[in-house]
């Protein structure tokens, strides 16, 4: 009798549910233990705590794991004049969650597995797909036509977002109360042409180790590229290397992948546990603009790509869709475009047809410069926060919005809350307040999964249209 064992999309989809269910029943609360205690001791001095903080800190040891509200409130009484900084250090240090150790270690041990096979997964893809690929015409052409698909469907995804924000005006009547400071994010701008110059490392093997992705990308292309120019006996040697080594990390990934439903338990039980608050919040004040921003994500993955796929590569856009559900629910799970590469160039290669010199060349460089999902959310959000300021913007000031979009998303995908950085430098393109992001802060890690998966679609639809505009027969055909 067969062993029945259910296809891996399912296998990930059941994985899903039941960590929603456990991220529920046990969310993470906080609690001053006594291991907190003393490692808010230790930073006492350099997060301003003194000696009467740290008192009254410690008598909240006899209190019981409280919701984060709760915990908030029994802070204030501590001193109320402490920095939001403080806050957020003392937050960080109390979130208490016994039940959730047990399954997130599983979610953490996955990511590192999958970050570990990026850089050589897209080394040798890159590498392999460009050798293969056989001359600087072909090349040439390849790359074109990649990055005019990549382009266009960008610039598609931010028309659909600014469609949508201004039929919805989602930012009309928020509630002003809902504005406050920036203090506790992060947000580093990058220059655009500091971003174009850093594409050259300096040292390569730095790249390799800061996962720079842009600069992997630019040295496995011109490694890659200057393969074909050596001698036959060079050449032959190098290409037969680098595809053994293609076929070797593509073992390793099925590997890695057998185990994708145990680590998307880990991590979404982990998202939903320390996000119940913001589920809250996102029907309540921001539903209506977390609405917006999903419409435009659904027109653009359920419209936009699919009407390309069909007309334009010619092929069946539900077929594809069905070889990708593993690798699109993975992108969900995990909110990272180059997480999910590995299972991707899997799918793609595997379940649709596409060659290893298509995929090897288009998908690593989505993954890092490709990113529909994320641009639509950006225009939304500015338009978002403009509306909620009361500012009027006009056509000229959208199109700016919409250019500058399409820019910042450029090298953006390795960056940590790489939405954020982007939408800093979108809202100061038209001199909109930087402090507008703390509206959409309780949400962005929820609609984040919904734009990585947006972007994962994307890349994998624009890998099958740069195959069959190369004369490919795929197994998606109609």
């Amino acid at each position: 009798m067969k062993k029945f064992k259910p296809a891996l999309h399912w296998q990930i989809l059941v994985a899903i549910v039941l960590a929603v269910i456990y991220g529920i029943i046990f969310p993470t609360k906080y609690k001053i233990t006594n291991e907190t205690y003393e490692s808010l001791s230790s930073k006492a001095v350099s997060a301003g705590l003194d000696e009467e903080q740290l008192l009254e800190i410690e008598l909240l040891t006899k209190k019981p794991a409280l919701s984060k509200n709760s915990f908030i409130e029994e802070l204030s009484k501590i001193d109320k004049k402490s920095s939001e900084n403080l806050q957020e250090l003392i937050l960080a240090e109390a979130k208490y969650n016994p039940q959730l150790n047990y399954v997130s270690w599983i979610g953490d041990i996955f990511m590192r597995a999958l970050k570990m096979i990026i850089i050589p997964l897209i080394l040798t893809s890159i590498i392999s797909g460009i050798a293969n690929i056989g001359s600087a015409g072909n090349f040439g052409r390849l790359g074109l036509k990649t990055m005019l698909y990549y382009l266009s469907t960008s610039t598609f995804a931010i028309l659909s977002g600014l469609f949508f924000v201004n039929i919805i005006k989602p930012g009309i009547g928020i509630d002003s109360n809902l504005t406050g400071n920036i203090d506790n994010v992060d947000l580093v701008k990058t220059p655009f042409s500091e971003t174009l110059i850093n594409i050259i490392p300096e040292n390569i093997f730095e790249a390799f180790a800061n996962q720079q992705m842009l600069s992997v990308i630019f040295f496995a292309l011109l490694f890659g590229f200057f393969i074909t120019r050596v001698s036959n006996k060079s050449r032959t040697f190098m290409t037969n290397f680098f595809n053994s080594s293609f076929e070797v990390m593509m073992k390793v990934t099925m590997f890695i992948i057998l185990f994708t439903p145990l680590g998307i338990f880990g991590i979404v039980a982990k998202t939903i546990a320390e996000n119940t608050d913001n589920l809250k919040e996102l029907f309540e004040s921001l539903g209506l603009y977390s609405v917006t921003v999903l419409l435009g994500l659904s027109f653009h993955a359920l419209v936009t790509l699919p009407l390309i796929v069909k007309f334009v590569a010619k092929s069946d856009p539900w077929n594809h869709f069905k070889v990708m559900r593993a690798a699109l629910l993975t992108a969900f799970s995990t909110s990272s475009s180059s997480a999910t590469l590995s299972l991707t160039m899997e799918s793609v290669k595997n379940g649709s047809g596409v060659s290893n010199k298509v995929s090897g060349f288009t998908l690593p460089l989505g993954a890092t410069i490709n990113m529909d999902g994320t641009a639509l959310y950006e225009c939304v959000a500015a338009l978002f926060i403009a509306q909620a300021y009361g500012y009027d913007l006009s056509v000229g000031e959208q199109i700016i919005v919409v250019a500058t979009a399409l820019l910042a998303s450029i090298g953006a995908a390795s960056i940590p809350m790489a939405g954020l950085v982007m939408l800093s430098v979108v809202l100061s393109a038209v001199d909109l307040p930087l402090v507008g992001i703390v509206l959409i802060l309780p949400v962005d890690r929820i609609l984040d999964m919904f734009r990585t998966s947006v972007n994962v679609w994307s890349d994998s639809c624009g890998a099958v249209t740069v195959a069959k505009t190369e004369g490919e027969k795929l197994l998606i055909d109609d």
